[in-house]
């Protein structure tokens, strides 16, 4: 068990004596502060804040972060407030405590919801001070450590929210060392008995490995030294949690994955990374399509490395990784090599590396922000997340020559948001190595893409179906939201004046205090909460207008309901306007709107049967007209009863074409065997437009009848 004195001389090592003094104040305080509180385990409750400082020493972490390590629990366990430690320690170290503090459990009913709330709060924590969630890290893994003291189903909860969302963070902030043990005591958590079966599987076959790895290591050694480059070969250790994923998701038995031997090659220049390339190709063969360059391209989280599948003698598959100390430093310390390089001081390339990674991390925590401002809720932010911290990436090019980077699968349009929230709003179409292609194109690495924006364009919600980032997925329901909303009040304030009218009133006429006092009466915060309930159908509009206009006003009106004049259908209503399936009605038709909750007006046909009980309902349903101009194309079913024929179909597809109909659904059926029932769903601009359609129907030889369907 590691004591202060312990930490203090590892401490010497790249902190002023003055910084040390700091940090061992603070843990006195901390021991004083957590007097007679113990552990599960038993232990002083000192040992564990004294454990994450350690961690965080380990990677060379700033004075002020292990000090917050050594107290973040004080303001949760103990009476200590956030203005004590301040005094004592400073406002930065106040700041960290508070903000770890903050991401302690939060007992719901959800335990969901409860994993979201406290990822929303990492994230506000993470975007005042990215040290926040480096000290929270490094609390979780003295946790995982100490495991054993728990319950067996409190260990599987917290080892699976360790594994969906603590070692995705550390991936994603570069902290390899701590992602790696994070994810093997959250796979031994989770599943200690196939933990425990693989474990000593492997050590089953390390022995018989250790030659080959010993001949293999010493060929590429020896063909480097031959070369007279600067380099070290070293084996690497396969993870666990790694393997049992690559058998899951690859479907291949425990020896074909252990049959693959993994190297890594460390250097001093990048110049000689690629060298040491060159010449371990030329010892041997590669296998085509498994070199990947992260040096030129750098992961996310700021990797860098040359990767390589190589097949070495008696067939056996190689995997090489080479990269430059600074690389291998940030590979397992990422955004803590940040600091780790401030306290060694180790050069201005190292330094500018490191600057990097903290920017990236920076950035990736902004587009947290921008996510969490457009969610809904928690839990849709944390399927955002989840997306985001997952990606197998693609590179590919922006117009002018820049590198973009997205997840395995992004499309068109993911690369539009990416690039900026507008472009990806106004988007139309794009060009993939300048050739048109759709918008769920997938992207693949290496490709140029040239996005095509229009100022009328609108995010589609059929565009949710193919989004790969969740950069885009919420900008896409953020602004669909907001669409409803504003179309929601517009459509309700149309409602109300219409309501209004049997009384000469209109919504801009009335009287603003009596307004609020209905506000209040139906607990609305603002009117565009009242028009928008009223405009999805959620309030009827003759209801709110009796409650404004007053008991005794309306008691003077001629009628007990108002008389609706017939409210107007532009086609460009939007959400809150939608066609019914039933009788699909389409411009000329005689209509009617039943007020629908949730979904605002459902436009029927005047005579449709599943409307004919509300029909007379003036609360229910609202006679409705087209406008004069109705733009838009408006779907409708024919029915179409044929004799047999070859190529019948598309001889009535192309004459529709012809008639400027598209056709959406093409069904058939055996009436017998001669006749037969077609049934098409084809897109129409109004009533004339469908008779011109049916007319060229109907100078087919073999058309015996042809008429509109309704359900």
């Amino acid at each position: 068990m590691s004591t202060i004195e312990d930490l203090t001389d590892r401490l010497r090592g790249y902190l002023k004596p003055e910084e040390i003094q700091q940090v061992r104040r603070a843990y006195f305080f901390a021991e004083q502060a957590h007097d007679g509180q113990r552990r599960r385990s038993g232990e002083h409750y000192v040992t564990h804040p004294l454990a994450v400082a350690t961690i965080l020493a380990n990677m060379h972490m700033d004075p002020e972060s292990l000090m917050a390590a050594m107290l973040h629990d004080v303001i949760e366990d103990t009476p200590v407030t956030k203005e004590a430690l301040s005094r004592q320690f400073g406002e930065t170290v106040a700041e960290l405590v508070d903000g770890v503090s903050k991401l302690t459990q939060i007992h719901f009913e959800d335990k969901a919801l409860a994993q979201a709330e406290n990822f929303q709060k990492m994230a506000l924590a993470m975007a005042r001070d990215i040290r926040v969630i480096l000290v929270k890290l490094a609390d979780r893994l003295h946790n995982m450590r100490t495991l054993g003291a728990l319950r067996p189903d409190k260990k599987r909860r917290i080892a699976r929210e360790t594994l969906d969302i603590y070692s995705p963070i550390a991936s994603r902030l570069g902290l390899n060392t701590i992602r790696t043990e994070l994810e093997e005591l959250g796979f031994e958590g989770m599943h200690p008995m196939r933990y425990e079966r693989l474990k000593r599987a492997v050590q089953s076959v390390r022995g018989n490995r250790r030659q080959v790895i010993r001949e293999i290591q010493t060929a590429l050694q020896d063909c480097i030294d031959t070369e007279e480059l600067s380099g070290k070969v070293i084996g690497r250790e396969k993870h666990l949690l790694s393997l049992y994923r690559k058998m899951k998701e690859r479907r291949k038995s425990f020896s074909e994955i252990m049959d693959v031997y993994g190297f890594r090659i460390i250097t001093d220049k990048v110049d000689t990374c690629y060298r040491i390339l060159g010449v371990i190709h030329n010892l041997y063969k590669p296998v085509p399509g498994r070199f990947k360059d992260y040096i030129a391209i750098p992961k996310a989280n700021g990797y860098q490395s040359l990767h390589t599948s190589l097949i070495g003698m008696n067939g056996i598959p190689i995997e090489v990784q080479i990269r430059t100390r600074e690389m291998e430093a940030m590979a397992n310390n990422g955004i803590a090599a940040h600091w780790l390089y401030k306290a060694n001081q180790s050069g201005e390339k190292a330094q500018g590396m490191t600057g990097a990674s903290h920017a990236r991390a920076r950035q990736w925590v902004k587009g947290l922000l921008e996510m969490q401002q457009r969610a809904g809720n928690s839990l849709e932010f944390i399927e955002h997340v989840k997306m985001d911290l997952f990606p197998d990436e693609v590179y590919v090019f922006t117009p002018k020559g820049d590198i973009m980077e997205l997840p395995s699968g992004a499309t068109a349009v993911d690369f539009a948001y990416a690039v900026h929230t507008d472009v990806g709003n106004s988007c139309v179409a794009a060009r993939i190595n300048r050739r048109l292609s759709p918008l769920s194109a997938h992207l693949e690495s290496g490709q140029s893409v040239d996005i095509i924006t229009s100022p009328s364009a609108r995010p589609n919600l059929a565009w949710m179906s193919f989004v790969a980032t969740a950069k885009a997925r919420s900008a896409i329901r953020h602004y669909l939201k907001n669409q409803q909303r504003e179309e929601s009040v517009s459509l309700g304030k149309r409602l109300l004046n219409k309501a209004l009218d049997a009384y000469n009133k209109q919504y801009d006429d009335l009287d603003k205090a009596q307004l609020q006092v209905l506000l209040k009466e139906f607990q609305y915060e603002s009117e565009q909460d009242l028009l928008e309930d009223i405009g999805l159908g959620n309030r009827m509009a003759f209801g709110v207008a009796r409650v404004l206009i007053g008991h005794e006003e309306s008691a003077q009106a001629d009628s007990d309901s108002p008389v609706f004049s017939k409210l107007a259908i532009s086609g460009t209503e939007g959400m809150v306007t939608s066609y019914a399936r039933c009788c699909h009605p389409i411009p000329g038709d005689p209509v009617v709107g039943h007020i629908s909750s949730g979904r605002g007006i459902v436009i029927h046909m005047d005579n449709c049967r599943n409307i004919a009980s509300i029909r007379n309902d003036s609360n229910r349903c609202i006679p409705m007209d087209w406008t004069e101009g109705v733009i838009g194309e408006f779907t409708v079913v024919l029915r179409v009863e044929a004799e047999h024929e070859k190529g019948f179909i598309a001889s009535l597809a192309a004459l529709i074409t012809e008639a400027d109909g598209s056709i959406e659904k093409i069904t058939t059926e055996e009436r017998d065997a001669r006749i037969s029932l077609i049934n098409i769903e084809l897109g129409v601009s109004n009533r004339v437009h469908l008779a011109r359609v049916m007319r060229r129907i109907r100078t087919l030889n073999n058309v015996n009848r042809i008429v509109r369907a309704r359900r």
